[in-house]
């Protein structure tokens, strides 16, 4: 079985205590399946010092972009289109709104999202976006920069049946988590259902929401399979049959040749 996360952090990880460094969490998540990591950046610096800190792996690829509760700090459309060039970057972001947490600056935080979409076309690589309290605006946003040009993936979903047939609509992606194992969950378990299996993706978002039964702890890439098999019962297929799917999912959306990560493994 080959699993993939398609959203995490690495550079956010505990290795003080935890691991040793990535080599000893991506071998952790071998052990589970899980053979390819997408390590995503939140800031332009932050870019940097995390693909310093990987370095070139097999099992690591890398978006770069600017989160909306991070526009605050300097930032370059320039460099970010640079960067986002580069050959082991296969998406923009993350990127997106977010209502919940800034609300003062919801002109800086549109501009900057409609930017980042106009890279994505630019470089034909998709967006991951990030949406909370936001998606109104997100959908509007997403549908008046034309992203379904580059396509993309809402990750982390946690909004309704509605909007995610707006995104499906438009070619995008939907990624979930491991809050669908969460006991409160029980609506977006039904968007789990809703969603077709040609379109799904799996993530950690690690190091945050860790699944049961790991909630309370760090979340890393190895748990992706809890959250995959989790998926699978929902879907009503086998754990091998979503591992398949979500594979090709992410080739199909980041432009990613499986088959040679396959053929490795």
């Amino acid at each position: 079985m080959f699993l993939i996360d398609s959203h995490c952090h690495l550079d956010g990880l505990d290795y003080q205590a935890l691991h040793q460094d990535v080599a000893d969490v991506a071998a952790k998540a071998r052990t589970r399946d899980v053979k390819l990591m997408l390590a995503v950046c939140t800031t332009l610096p932050g870019f940097h010092a995390m693909t310093t800190m990987i370095g070139r792996r097999d099992d690591v690829l890398f978006s770069c972009g600017i989160h909306p509760l991070n526009i605050d700090k300097p930032y370059d459309f320039a460099e970010l289109q640079h960067l986002a060039a580069g050959e082991d970057v296969v998406a923009l972001g993350e990127t997106g709104l977010d209502y919940y947490y800034q609300q003062d600056n919801k002109v800086q935080q549109q501009a900057a999202f409609r930017e980042h979409i106009r890279v994505g076309r630019a470089l034909n690589k998709p967006v991951i976006v990030h949406t909370r309290g936001a998606r109104k605006d997100t959908l509007a946003i997403l549908l008046e920069e034309q992203a379904s040009d580059c396509s993309g993936v809402l990750h982390c979903f946690t909004e309704d049946q509605a909007t995610a047939k707006t995104l499906l609509d438009i070619g995008f992606y939907i990624s979930f988590s491991g809050i669908i194992t969460f006991r409160n969950a029980q609506a977006l378990r039904e968007v789990v259902r809703y969603v077709p299996l040609d379109r799904l993706l799996v993530e950690t978002d690690s190091p945050y929401l860790a699944p049961v039964p790991y909630r309370g702890k760090e979340n890393q890439p190895a748990y992706v399979r809890d959250v995959a098999e989790f998926m699978a019962t929902l879907k009503g297929v086998f754990p091998t049959q979503l591992a398949a799917a979500t594979t090709d999912n992410f080739g199909r959306l980041f432009h990613v040749e499986m088959q040679r990560y396959l053929d490795a493994n």
